[in-house]
């Protein structure tokens, strides 16, 4: 078991909460965090793209000119793709480039993330997460006390409305339900913040999903 101080808003220390090795302590692989965000980052992707080829190009059904006598290249329509206006060779049609990943190596890589947050001191613990008013200045004045920088990620276990409006003009921080959690998010920001009880909460899931695969 690993053990992470718990700190106020002020970076006072609390106590100490305690990380389970099986998801807070794993080893390192990048190449299954590669995997992991190559797969989300493509499941993002709409796949919409689309251009069109010489037959389905308005126009191009007259031959512009006759075969031979003129002195110009032989041309059958205006459509060609060689033309101005004409039809796209090889070009995007709509597709999906959706990815799969076993659930246990996506668990595993969000495993592994959180653990290398934990090693790099980014994971920030608090032992309650109450903003005095539903402004953007409250939330960036508990900001300043924890001395945190960057993109900052907040997890919470149902977000109230009131904490996602005091965020939403804050470009780097993100405001995400446990639910929600994913391998990405974890990497593109610089830390963490979470409160204890929903720190109990995650690592209680992750227990109830360990027990469920092995049962």
């Amino acid at each position: 078991m690993l053990n992470l101080d718990v700190i106020s808003l002020t970076s006072e220390k609390k106590g100490t909460v305690s990380l389970d090795d099986r998801f807070f302590g794993v080893t390192a692989r990048p190449s299954l965090l590669h995997e992991a965000v190559v797969m989300q980052l493509a499941n993002q992707r709409q796949g919409t793209a689309s251009t069109k080829t010489r037959g389905e190009v308005r126009g191009g059904g007259k031959k512009p000119w006759r075969q031979k006598g003129t002195g110009r290249a032989r041309a059958g329509s205006i459509r060609s793709p060689i033309w101005r206006g004409g039809g796209i060779v090889f070009g995007p049609r709509p597709r999906t480039y959706i990815l799969h990943l076993p659930k246990q190596k996506t668990r595993a890589a969000l495993y592994c993330a959180l653990t290398m947050k934990v090693r790099e001191g980014c994971l920030k613990v608090v032992e309650e997460f109450s903003l005095t008013e539903t402004k953007t200045k409250a939330l960036v004045a508990v900001f300043k006390g924890l001395q945190l920088e960057g993109k900052i990620l907040i997890l919470v276990d149902n977000p109230s409305s009131e904490l996602k409006r005091s965020a939403e003009n804050l470009p780097r921080v993100t405001v995400q339900d446990l639910g929600r959690l994913n391998v990405y998010d974890v990497l593109r920001h610089n830390h963490l913040l979470i409160k204890r009880q929903d720190l109990e909460t995650l690592q209680q899931r992750f227990i109830n999903q360990l027990n469920n695969r092995t049962s």
